[in-house]
């Protein structure tokens, strides 16, 4: 969608062109957030983490649905995962894809 939006704007703003192939007019796509791009593990040390889910570009959105040493947990699996799949691993590719 962002890239196509580019292309867009391209042609309304600095070609002068209205209107698509088919003459329907140029109107940028309504942008979204990607699945998963407002949760975040933070951490806090060794044995301390907080989650956060649901964020977006608004000041204090998003709910900490998990915190302490159940959230360290995670972030270890989270921070495992993606090593194996940035290794090629089967378990990181099975959960990250």
């Amino acid at each position: 969608i962002a890239i196509r939006n580019i292309e867009k704007i391209d042609k309304l703003v600095f070609r002068g062109i209205k209107t698509d192939a088919f003459g329907y007019p140029l109107v940028p796509a309504k942008m979204h957030w990607p699945w998963g791009a407002g949760m975040f593990a933070t951490s806090l040390g060794p044995d301390d983490a907080c989650f956060v889910a649901g964020a977006n570009w608004v000041k204090n959105s998003g709910l900490m649905c998990v915190w302490g040493s159940p959230c360290a947990v995670q972030k270890e699996i989270i921070e495992a995962s993606k090593v194996d799949e940035c290794a090629f691993g089967i378990v990181g590719r099975l959960i990250w894809h």
